[in-house]
């Protein structure tokens, strides 16, 4: 047997080192720097260098091949990275036993014993190492090496199996081969798998080579086409029969006809001179034609020719629009001053006329009648009469917002254009790219004015609460131009680099949150607030508009289905949770469908749908809207919130419970809602007396929840409920279940307005509740509500938290101040807050 050898191993990523091949080797891992110091303690400075199996950091003996080669380390060079060393294989050697000792890893190696041929005289061998050699010397020639060098290499190596080890170290093959060829003792068979692997790479260099010989001709092959088209192009001009001159000419043409300012008729000129000077084939070329075809698609002159008739006007929107009366109004006010506005124009302007007329000099005796010389009057600015505040439309989504816009350009007789901002981060999307950029193109304003044809239309601008920030710009700096119309009659847009006038276009937006639109966009709009439908509203609206719109889409006709108010109504309140009417019109679709199969399988030729038969068709509700509580309870209080999905109630659970005087709070709340139950303790700890609560409730803990954890809630229009359960489970009273409240509190108990009265005292109602109470600077929001609704409710306005009590609590009433229980006397009651005493 051979002798054993305990050398240091020396781990190698993606390499495998050869007998007789020397490598530069970079080595910077912990565990390799100390083998290598350890194998350079010692005379022979050998180690083991094998490869590992995968590519990873910290290496283990299962990560490590078997057989590598016993390698010895040549010069070296030290660095703040590590070491660069030269290893220069010297035989064949297999790891009987790996270790790790002294921070690396040691193994007991033998040499591995190549097997020769029996023969080495063999016919079959020589042939097999000739054609070996042979097709090794055609590679490195295919490779780029020089003859000479690659004669001295072969020259040098004699024997078969240092012959293929130095190939192999040099051929381009996956480690992976290499180690494989490493592995094969048997000298014949290495040289076998060695020429396979020098014929696939002899085949792969030729396929290059006929790769790049095609990119060749290829390039030689336009060179030439471009060549001959140049001749084309002057046996053409000498026959007259010159095309790109032609199609430059009816370009220029085109353009002459069009009623440019100033800037842009400089621009396309100078384009168009560029244009004439360079060859047709060329990149520049198509990029000028492309912006002159831009300026072409502009509309810079034409206009939709305008009508005004407010009759009409409000025709059209109730004949689009069911409800929404406050919309309308400001809508036709809108109109109205637009009318107003162009009517004072043309007087203006025909009265100029006159005047200018009146003092033309009359022509002498036997004189020719001629006009003299005259510079036309500035006309007034075409913007002037347009100019206006913009629009900004806010609503839940689903109330009409687009739809309106829609009616009024039908109103107006103009073009309608919309384009989403949702999502849109680039300040390109409102401006373009610059023409340096390939691919550049115009922002949406211009596009959408070119989708247009005209210079007046009525432009959407949607979403525009959900424009979003990026590297790459704000889209909403780049708004603020468009929007403000002391500055869009010279937009600029990037592309087309000229001003173009948008003072003529009637901006319209649309928002879901105005919170999120910055705050020098949004005071350049107008908003218009669209609220949410009543239950009865969308009775309404689905009667006359969503219904036969869904029967004529799904191919029914009346005679063949019949809705029922009371399934449109379950389908209202079971099967949608919403402000508007989308939901709506998705479920009712889905209604027809279900029915048309049934007719169209001829199981049915007319079916009435009713409550019951909704449930069958559209299977088991999916929203189950808050109802009033049955009873009187003791620590549970109605509250009112409004959404963006619309209004409804909720209740306010508080609990005491021995403990040490600690507020807990729960059900997903926000800090203003915190810090309104956090008011509400402390006026409860302050007024304990004048509340009925005894000292030592305020030892025990109090737990006040909101239910429907896993929706986050927040404002401080509930302060009024959560001070009304905590009292009441203070002080044992029980709170009226027929009564839903709304407001914000102070440490001293006076109540302040809030938001979104209408859409609370909706969903108050929709859950079966009339009695409503609200803070007294709300009252005038009563008048937003419906005429049956107000009709229908009992409003309780208040001022103070003590007159909240009063009304909530079972069995109480406030006197001179006092919040008294049956028939108490008010001088045993502490008196809550002297200015409650009126």
């Amino acid at each position: 047997m051979s002798e054993r050898l305990t050398i240091p191993v020396l781990p190698l990523r993606d390499v495998v080192l050869f007998p007789g091949v020397t490598a530069p080797i970079g080595a910077g891992r912990p565990g390799t720097l100390r083998a290598i110091e350890a194998a350079l303690a010692t005379p022979e400075k050998l180690v083991f260098a094998v490869s590992q199996r995968e590519n990873v950091e910290q290496v283990n003996p299962e990560n490590l091949y078997t057989i590598g080669t016993i390698a010895k380390i040549g010069q070296l060079q030290r660095g703040l990275a590590g070491m660069q060393l030269l290893l220069h294989g010297e035989r064949r050697g297999i790891a009987l036993h790996m270790v790790e000792k002294d921070g690396f890893l040691q193994a007991v190696v033998r040499d591995a014993e190549e097997l020769a041929p029996l023969d080495p005289e063999d016919s079959a061998f020589l042939a097999l190492h000739r054609e070996a050699r042979s097709r090794a010397a055609e590679l490195g020639q295919k490779s780029g090496l020089p003859e000479e060098v690659i004669q001295q290499v072969l020259a040098g190596v004699h024997d078969a199996a240092r012959f293929s080890d130095l190939v192999a170290g040099y051929v381009d093959i996956t480690p992976v081969q290499r180690q494989t060829l490493l592995e094969t003792l048997s000298v014949e068979d290495r040289l076998r798998r060695l020429l396979v692997h020098i014929q696939r790479q002899i085949g792969l260099v030729d396929a290059q080579e006929d790769i790049k010989s095609q990119v060749q001709e290829e390039l030689g092959e336009r060179q030439r086409e471009m060549f001959l088209r140049e001749q084309l192009k002057t046996i053409r001009r000498e026959l007259g029969e010159d095309n790109e001159s032609d199609d430059i000419e009816e370009l220029r043409t085109k353009l002459a006809e069009l009623e440019l300012p100033d800037d842009a008729r400089r621009e396309v000129d100078r384009e168009l001179g560029r244009l004439s000077r360079i060859a047709r084939e060329s990149m520049e070329s198509q990029v000028i034609r492309t912006y002159l075809e831009t300026i072409l698609e502009l509309p810079w002159s034409a206009r939709s020719e305008e009508h005004l008739d407010l009759p009409e006007a409000q025709r059209i929107l109730d004949e689009d629009h069911y409800a929404l009366g406050d919309v309308k109004d400001r809508v036709l006010e809108f109109l109205a001053v637009r009318q107003l506005r162009e009517a004072g124009k043309r007087g203006s302007g025909e009265d100029e006329e006159i005047k200018e007329s009146s003092v033309t000099p009359a022509p002498a005796d036997g004189a020719e009648q001629t006009s003299p010389p005259r510079v036309p009057a500035s006309p007034p600015h075409r913007g002037e009469a347009a100019k206006g505040p913009i629009l900004l439309f806010v609503g839940p989504p689903g109330v009409g917002k687009t739809s309106v816009a829609k009616s009024i350009a039908r109103a107006m007789g103009r073009e309608y254009i919309r384009i989403s901002l949702g999502g849109a981060r680039d300040e390109a999307d409102i401006r373009g790219h610059r023409r340096t950029y390939v691919g550049a193109m115009t922002g949406r304003i211009l596009n959408g004015m070119r989708q247009a044809g005209t210079r007046n239309p009525v432009f959407l601008l949607d979403e525009v609460d959900k424009l979003s920030v990026s590297f790459q710009g704000d889209p909403a700096a780049a708004l603020l131009e468009v929007l403000d119309p002391a500055q869009n009659d010279s937009f600029v847009d990037h592309y087309l680099g000229v001003p173009f006038d948008l003072s003529e276009v009637l901006f319209i937006a649309t928002a879901n949150f105005p919170q999120n639109i910055p705050a020098p966009l949004l005071d350049r709009m107008e908003t218009v607030e669209f609220s949410g439908y009543t239950e009865r509203e969308k009775l309404i609206i689905a009667r006359n508009f969503l219904i036969p719109r869904q029967l004529e889409e799904n191919g029914l006709s009346t005679e063949q289905i019949e809705l029922t108010d009371g399934a449109v109504q379950e389908v209202i309140s079971s099967y949608t949770r919403e402000a508007g009417v989308r939901q709506l019109e998705r479920e009712l679709g889905k209604l027809s469908r279900k029915v048309a199969r049934r007719i169209a399988a001829k199981e049915v030729e007319r079916m009435t749908v009713d409550p019951q038969v909704v449930d069958d068709l559209l299977g088991r509700p999916r929203v189950f809207p808050e109802r009033a509580a049955f009873e009187d309870q003791i620590g549970v209080a109605t509250g009112m919130y409004y959404s963006a999905t619309g209004g409804d109630i909720m209740f306010v659970e508080a609990s005491t419970m021995r403990g040490k005087g600690e507020l807990t709070l729960t059900g997903q709340l926000g800090d203003v809602m915190k810090e309104s139950a956090r008011a509400a303790w402390t006026y409860a700890r302050s007024h304990a007396a004048g509340l009925h609560i005894k000292e030592d409730v305020f030892d025990r803990d109090l737990h006040i929840h909101v239910p429907a954890g896993a929706i986050p809630k927040d404002g401080p229009s509930a302060g009024v409920t959560m001070a009304t359960a905590l009292v009441s489970a203070m002080s044992g009273r029980p709170v009226r279940n027929d009564i839903a409240m709304t407001g914000e509190i102070t440490l001293l108990g006076h109540v302040l307005p809030i938001g979104g009265v209408k859409e609370k005292v909706l969903g108050a109602v929709r859950a079966g509740i009339t009695k409503i109470v609200l803070p007294r600077k709300n009252e005038p929001d009563l008048t937003d509500l419906p005429e049956e609704v107000r009709n229908l409710i009992e409003v309780y306005p208040v001022d103070s938290l003590g007159e909240v009590l009063a009304l909530t609590l079972r069995g109480a009433s406030l006197r001179e101040g006092r919040l008294l229980f049956g028939d108490e006397n008010p001088r045993d009651v502490a008196p809550l807050v002297e200015l409650f005493a009126h």
